[in-house]
């Protein structure tokens, strides 16, 4: 072997929220069942546009969490995460979607602990078509599973 042709390795200590977020976006990319079970906090606080109050704990935010991401990224809707901000252990990550038609515009609010286990998760989503066409679609999803 040529001294060229070694594989070069890089040794790069990552942040608890960019190990977090590296996780998230394949998560995200391919939802599996259990995927969320290697992400999130057991005592995760949720809050939601689409839910009154905040939920806990690492099952009801599963649920959640699962949910949104055949709703908000299923197959034909365009999400995408268009900014995205870090600093410590927080993060903000800008979206866009359809949802049956509706334009849909939100953000992501993620705070994970020193491991990169997220305890809060925050949705926030805009216009007033967006948040009543995920409703909607949550509602449907979710019917009889709460």
């Amino acid at each position: 072997m040529q001294p060229h042709d070694e594989e070069l390795t890089v040794s790069v200590d990552l942040s608890p929220i960019d190990r977090c977020l590296d996780r998230w976006h394949r998560y995200v990319a391919s939802p599996s069942p259990d995927g969320l079970d290697a992400l999130l906090h057991d005592e995760i606080v949720f809050s939601s546009p689409i839910v009154f109050t905040p939920q806990h704990g690492k099952e009801r935010t599963t649920l959640y969490l699962a949910a949104a991401a055949h709703v908000f990224a299923g197959e034909g809707r365009g999400f995408r995460y268009v900014r995205e901000l870090r600093q410590g252990h927080d993060a903000a990550l800008e979206f866009e979607t359809e949802i049956d038609g509706a334009y849909v515009n939100g953000v992501d609010l993620i705070t994970c602990d020193d491991d990169g286990l997220i305890i809060d998760f925050k949705v926030m989503v805009r216009p007033l078509q967006g948040i009543e066409a995920a409703h909607r679609a949550m509602q449907a999803l979710l019917e009889g599973s709460v």
